[in-house]
């Protein structure tokens, strides 16, 4: 463990292991600092597999550039209450490599120190969407996204061209095509095995509303929406958001296009749905293409953007950031370290290799993933990031909203005798007291 001298996190409450309230500023700000402090960097992924190897590429990248040291630790199991347990003992690792919808969480707890892009070289070429899902509730920037990610739509191909389908443009095209994967028996082996969709409706991490956003940000719909000044208000009983939730839902309790057992899956089983043959389109980003490339083979499946839905077509926009933690003792390194995830040599480096890539898409507008990547599905992916890519707000606590959300998704897709309207309208209660409980609840 390292002991720093004047090392000081304010407001910890170590005996509940939750730090509130200590967001605002250059968390430990009076730290002693020590140029040649060597950087201990968490990042949450499986030890021992591509995105630690990925990781420790651009660590060890960063090292020859600048002479920074810097250890990685990847760690996934457990991965917030080991990082509580280090900020109970006040000594935080330097680098925290996370998904960018922890930012609420991290920087609301007192974990993170602001980011000065001044002091960040290639800050300026970030694309903007980026910059801002690195910026917290109240328009600071506590995070800075390496890596993008966006959803766009798998296809069965073959199973198009057999049922002389053209791709869909509209999303009643996508239900059609939905209907005929479920009942014209695509693969051709004269049995009522097939469906339309597959869908991880879990309420496991959330993983329905998780699923459930493409649909209903494109219809115009929201969980919470933004009310300005920080403040937010409950979204899922508007007409928009109703309209959504009773298009999704008539996918499975009308149609019966959605993949058996859905409500019981998170993303794993589903993606062994789609690989397996039983199920023909899937809503998913792009890094299951080299898995999909490997189980199915290339020639059988497609990659097209979502068609637009009643308002947009916007999808999910996910990814992971780069978080500054307080009380490091070196500064300078931090950022040092963040420029160079996000620099073109950064960027272009984690993106080389067929499995240990960390980056999916590039944050970096000078990047031109066509260049890296030529696999022209790769470009559609990107496309739709840049285009129509969504991040979830950075509400301090984003999780209660996805879960609660995700709650009421799956019981209306389980239950069709549930009353829609009614049910949306419990969910907004919930909602409501989710924001105020966070304090951003609008008056």
């Amino acid at each position: 463990m390292r002991t720093h001298a004047k090392y000081k996190v304010s407001c910890l409450l170590a005996a509940a292991l939750v730090l509130t309230g200590c967001g605002s500023g250059p968390a430990g700000g009076d730290v002693e600092q020590d140029a040649s402090a060597p950087l201990e960097l968490w990042t949450r992924t499986t030890p021992g597999g591509p995105g630690e190897q990925g990781t420790i590429k651009l660590a060890a990248a960063f090292e020859k550039a600048t002479g920074h040291k810097v250890k990685v630790t990847a760690i996934f199991d457990d991965f917030e209450t080991k990082m509580q347990q280090r900020a109970a003992q006040k000594d935080l690792p330097d680098i925290v490599m996370n998904d960018v919808a922890q930012l609420g969480t991290m920087q609301s707890q007192g974990l993170l120190r602001e980011i000065d892009l001044s002091k960040v070289a290639a800050a300026k070429d970030v694309s903007e969407r980026a910059l801002a899902a690195g910026k917290a509730v109240d328009g600071k920037q506590y995070g800075l996204p390496y890596s993008a990610q966006a959803t766009a739509l798998l296809i069965r191909k073959d199973w198009r061209e057999k049922l002389g389908l053209k791709p869909p443009q509209s999303w009643a095209d996508l239900a059609a095509m939905a209907k005929a994967f479920t009942e014209k028996d695509p693969d051709g082996n004269g049995e009522a095995d097939t469906y339309g969709l597959a869908a991880p409706l879990s309420t496991k991490r959330g993983y329905a509303s998780w699923y459930f956003s493409n649909f209903l940000w494109a219809a115009g719909g929201d969980f919470v929406a933004d009310a300005g000044g920080g403040k937010y208000k409950p979204a899922m009983s508007t007409p928009e958001s109703v309209a959504a939730m009773q298009w999704f839902r008539d996918l499975g309790c009308k149609d019966k296009v959605i993949q058996p057992g859905a409500v019981t899956m998170d993303t794993p089983p589903t993606n062994e749905t789609f690989e397996a043959g039983k199920a023909g389109l899937y809503v998913v980003g792009p890094y299951l293409l080299p898995r999909f490339d490997k189980a199915l083979g290339k020639d059988k499946y497609e990659v097209m953007a979502m068609p637009k839905g009643a308002k947009s077509a916007e999808v999910l926009a996910e990814g992971g950031a780069v978080y500054l933690m307080a009380g490091s003792p070196n500064q300078a390194a931090q950022d040092a370290f963040a420029a160079f995830a996000i620099s073109a040599e950064g960027q272009k480096i984690g993106m080389e290799g067929e499995a240990a890539y960390i980056v999916q898409l590039p944050v970096n507008t000078t990047v031109d993933i066509a260049q890296v990547r030529p696999d022209p599905r790769w470009k559609t992916f990107a496309e739709a990031y840049q285009t129509s890519g969504r991040y979830a707000p950075s509400l301090p606590n984003w999780t209660p909203v996805r879960q609660a959300s995700a709650e009421t998704v799956n019981a209306l897709v389980a239950d069709c005798s549930l009353d829609l309207k009614a049910e949306l309208g419990k969910l907004d209660t919930k909602l409501a007291a989710v924001l105020t409980e966070q304090g951003i609840a609008a008056s």
